[in-house]
């Protein structure tokens, strides 16, 4: 029998034949066996009078609650099984519920030995450990925390991926900063910075003192989903034309990829550049700069722009291949339908402006899309969440903001208890406020792009 104490309430133990003590000797296997148990063998019982108040729900939030404390002192230990063990079951708690009051009371400490981990730990503890800050910072939302969590774990996470190239490692990682920069980004700059380090991972010239390795398909996939999902929150981008003719020409390279994911997600990017309009919006650049009689300055934009074009007219070729492919190229047997789904999507809205819509099913409600970038995050954010995809778009407020969804609340009232609401809703309302106006303005940008708005200024060029 193992007897611990949460505040003033008693708490016990019973694990099938095992029996834990407070013996010095035996506390790191104590623990261990802990993190092992199942739900189905364990059971907690309070000497506290709440218990006969309020017995079921109580007991199971208690027991969340010593299971989520006995992991993170886990954290502390040297083994690194133990540790691995701790962050799964972390993980698995913040994906099945929004653990606020845990994050309140321990967030700090949690995001700290996290990149500890990051920094000290075996590639299963690197991906458990950013996968968790992830969680993290969709956990708090917007506010301070989420901006401390990206200041504070940009600087480990650029350096963990210069210290090795497994493709879990990394991938992880990558899907990490881009999710912690997506949440907690509060100006251009900082989400600048995120796809730099991004994007310098499979195309290095671009940045400075990178050594120059032949990532793998896994590596450039995630790369390239992660720098488009940041890059559907930037509405001030300070590339010149030069450099973006060089992410788009590479971006077409990829398209002749065997490998059926890498496909996919090149597609994806480039579709969100096209919505974007950038390529267009250079355009009407070069033709104020002609007009103006910056001669100058205009013939190496007009040119930049005859490039781009050229580029683009060649992608929709591809695209155009791709979307009627027979099969055989590539191994993914199983991602040809998502394959030419796509890239026919794509060829409609090269050719017509017409963005695929997609519906989601989340609960009882329907979680509906009509632009390319609100389909590259919601994906992103799907596969970021795995199992706990349901859970967080129904109670996660932030995300609410993020897709302007407000789903129907179970049994008429909100799934948030009182205590949550006062640590979380009421602190962060003027912030979910302001994400939502920066949101609607992105979704007002995209839909003014879509509409032609740039298309105008460069008609008769």
């Amino acid at each position: 029998m193992f007897l611990g104490v949460v505040g003033k309430v008693e708490i016990s133990f019973d694990i099938g034949k095992l029996s834990f003590t407070f013996a010095e000797t035996q506390r790191k296997n104590a623990r261990m066996d802990l993190l092992d148990s199942d739900d189905d063998t364990s059971s907690i019982s309070s000497s506290s009078t709440m218990q006969s108040e309020r017995p079921g729900m109580d007991e199971v939030q208690v027991h969340k609650d010593v299971m989520l404390d006995q992991s993170l002192d886990a954290l502390y230990e040297q083994r690194s099984s133990t540790r691995e063990q701790a962050l799964a079951s972390i993980l698995n708690a913040f994906n099945s519920d929004l653990q606020h009051e845990f994050v309140e009371k321990k967030f700090a400490t949690l995001l700290h030995q996290c990149l500890h981990c990051i920094k000290k730990g075996s590639i299963k503890e690197t991906s458990l450990a950013s996968h968790v800050i992830g969680l993290l910072a969709l956990t708090v939302g917007l506010g301070d925390q989420a901006q401390e969590i990206l200041e504070e774990s940009v600087t480990p996470l650029s350096q963990a991926l210069k210290s090795g190239r497994e493709a879990l490692k990394i991938t992880s990682i990558l899907e990490c900063l881009a999710v912690i920069t997506f949440v907690g980004g509060a100006n251009p700059e900082q989400t600048e910075r995120s796809m730099q380090i991004i994007w310098q991972m499979i195309h290095p010239k671009l940045g400075s003192n990178v050594v120059a390795t032949k990532p793998s398909p896994a590596v450039i996939t995630t790369v390239v989903s992660s720098w488009a999902f940041l890059l559907t929150t930037v509405d001030r981008w300070t590339l010149g034309p030069k450099l973006w003719q060089e992410i788009v020409t590479y971006l077409s390279s990829l398209l002749e990829k065997d490998d059926r994911s890498v496909r996919i997600a090149a597609g994806e990017a480039l579709a969100l550049i096209f919505e974007l309009r950038t390529l267009e919006k250079f355009a009407a650049e070069a033709k104020g700069s002609t007009a103006n009689g910056s001669v100058k300055e205009g013939s190496v934009s007009q040119e930049a722009l005859m490039n781009m074009h050229g580029v683009k007219s060649k992608v929709t070729n591809q695209v155009r291949d791709l979307a009627a492919e027979a099969g055989g190229k590539g191994s993914a047997k199983k991602d040809l339908n998502t394959q030419r789904s796509l890239f026919k999507d794509l060829v409609e809205f090269l050719e017509n402006g017409v963005a695929p819509e997609t519906s989601t099913k989340v609960g009882g409600d329907s979680l509906q899309t009509s632009t390319w970038y609100q389909m590259i995050q919601l994906n992103f954010l799907k596969h970021f969440l795995g199992g706990g995809f349901i859970k967080h778009m129904q109670e996660n407020e932030f995300l609410h903001d993020v897709f302007s969804f407000t789903p129907k609340k179970i049994g008429g009232h909100s799934t948030m208890s009182s205590e949550e609401k006062r640590l979380f809703k009421s602190p962060n309302s003027a912030l979910n406020k302001a994400r939502t106006l920066f949101l609607n303005k992105q979704r007002m940008l995209a839909k003014n792009m879509n509409d032609g708005h740039y298309a105008a200024m460069v008609e008769n060029e």
